[in-house]
């Protein structure tokens, strides 16, 4: 994390650290999953193992949450992504959708994925479009998460789960992080 709150990182640098927490909390956030017994054939005889129980969706906020991914389908070949489409109005800070496409989401655990989870206004958002489409099983997954976005997300249904790596301080007047990183999507794509 240090690393990539450094303002001298470099976007080869910021897009590994993003790949390797990524991974992190694809690991965390599927911690609690159900799986279930299956059978396989080895090279030498069957073998009982265990598989994921639930069905996967992954929900990416566009554009800075593309980043994150990879470590998810590393891990899960057969997950199903989602996309969402939020741009964030820098004078108002109220997010402004402008693209939704979504597998089928009933009965199915989905994770929606944005790295900074500031005044909760996009995870709200797309929490909302997630139930509106089926999604009852929702978690958040973020890279930083302030006590405002926390307190948006809980105050929609405070069941819901959120994953994140770290919880900053605050949001300044201007509804950035702080400490934070800067914009994570200028960051990753070096814009």
């Amino acid at each position: 994390m240090t690393h990539l709150r450094d303002r001298t990182t470099k976007p080869v640098t910021f897009r590994t650290l993003t790949y390797q927490i990524g991974l992190l909390l694809a690991l965390e956030s599927t911690r609690e999953m159900q799986t279930k017994e299956t059978v396989i054939e080895t090279p030498l005889e069957p073998y009982r193992g265990q598989v994921l129980g639930d069905n996967l969706v992954l929900v990416p906020i566009l554009r800075a949450a593309i980043g994150l991914v990879q470590p998810f389908t590393d891990l899960f070949p057969d997950v199903s992504i989602g996309y969402v489409g939020l741009e964030r109005d820098h004078e108002t800070a109220v997010a402004r959708n402008y693209y939704c496409k979504l597998p089928q989401l009933a009965g199915r655990h989905v994770l929606i994925v944005d790295p900074m989870l500031a005044t909760g206004g996009s995870a709200v958002q797309t929490i909302r479009l997630v139930q509106e489409n089926g999604g009852q099983n929702v978690s958040i997954v973020c890279v930083l998460a302030t006590p405002e976005g926390v307190r948006a997300v809980e105050a929609l249904d405070p069941k819901i789960p959120i994953f994140a790596a770290a919880l900053d301080r605050e949001l300044n007047t201007r509804k950035y992080i702080l400490p934070g990183l800067g914009d994570y999507g200028d960051r990753l794509y070096g814009t």
